[in-house]
């Protein structure tokens, strides 16, 4: 697990052209809840883990918060830096376990989108612990793939060509309903680093062409780390069959659990 985990982490950055456009902007109330739950104010210092292209950071910086963002990619990390240009933001290209800020810094949020899962899990709520000030906010998110009574039936009708690849679901997979993501506080708790953790779902669609949804695949890193021949049969599939359908769109329903936690001491 934990070699699969640093071999796919890494594949991201050959997909940093791709990253801005292709992957979701993340709801506006969700950093609404973010900075009420956090007691965040203008000018508090945040930490990002794992910034990408800055997809959760320009919201918080256009908030006028001052942020420091750590991105294991170097492709990613400069996409960051053009993209927060001209806002008050260090783009630091490294891995956030061996990372190590200026002497004497702490931060009022380390936060994290999409990217706390791939950071070592002996190390990081600790590491995140000793980067806060007393009273700081560990906060993190995803944005997963949910399935509402609703949903989209190409999803499940697409599993056939998967199964085909090599690639279909594991046993243990189950289609996540909005508002059943896995609920991590007693995880952020467990070793009395933090304490008073709160969950929120947000949960939000959005439509995709053939070509747009592939490009949110090629940011994937199962979809990157597959072999040419997997990806041709696949998205030959999913154009052909998209093309079949009136007005050619799929919907993507999208959730996210946002977790809030204190630094315990």
């Amino acid at each position: 697990m934990a070699d699969d985990r640093t071999r796919l982490r890494r594949t991201f950055d050959t997909a940093a052209g791709l990253y801005q456009q292709a992957r979701p902007e993340y709801p506006a109330e969700l950093f609404d809840a973010l900075v009420a739950l956090a007691g965040l104010r203008p000018g508090d210092r945040l930490l990002e883990v794992g910034c990408a292209t800055g997809k959760a950071s320009l919201p918080l910086a256009r908030r006028g918060f001052a942020l420091t963002c750590v991105e294991l990619g170097a492709s990613l990390a400069d996409l960051a830096r053009r993209n927060l240009s001209g806002f008050a933001a260090e783009v630091i290209t490294a891995d956030f376990e061996t990372w190590q800020p200026p002497a004497g810094s702490r931060f009022d949020l380390v936060f994290a989108a999409t990217a706390w899962h791939w950071i070592d899990p002996a190390l990081r709520y600790r590491k995140a612990w000793e980067l806060l000030r007393p009273g700081g906010h560990l906060a993190f998110w995803g944005a997963m793939h949910v399935f509402p009574d609703n949903g989209d039936p190409f999803f499940s009708e697409i599993q056939d060509v998967y199964n085909a690849i090599g690639e279909g679901l594991h046993d243990d997979w189950r289609w996540t309903r909005p508002g059943e993501l896995a609920d991590e506080r007693a995880e952020m708790q467990q070793d009395g680093l933090f304490t008073g953790a709160v969950i929120r779902h947000f949960d939000w669609e959005v439509r995709y062409t053939a070509a747009r949804y592939i490009q949110l695949l090629d940011t994937f890193s199962g979809h990157i780390a597959m072999a040419d021949w997997q990806r041709d049969r696949l998205y030959g599939e999913i154009t052909r069959r998209l093309a079949a359908r009136p007005g050619g769109l799929l919907r993507r329903h999208w959730g996210a659990a946002l977790h809030v936690a204190r630094r315990a001491g």
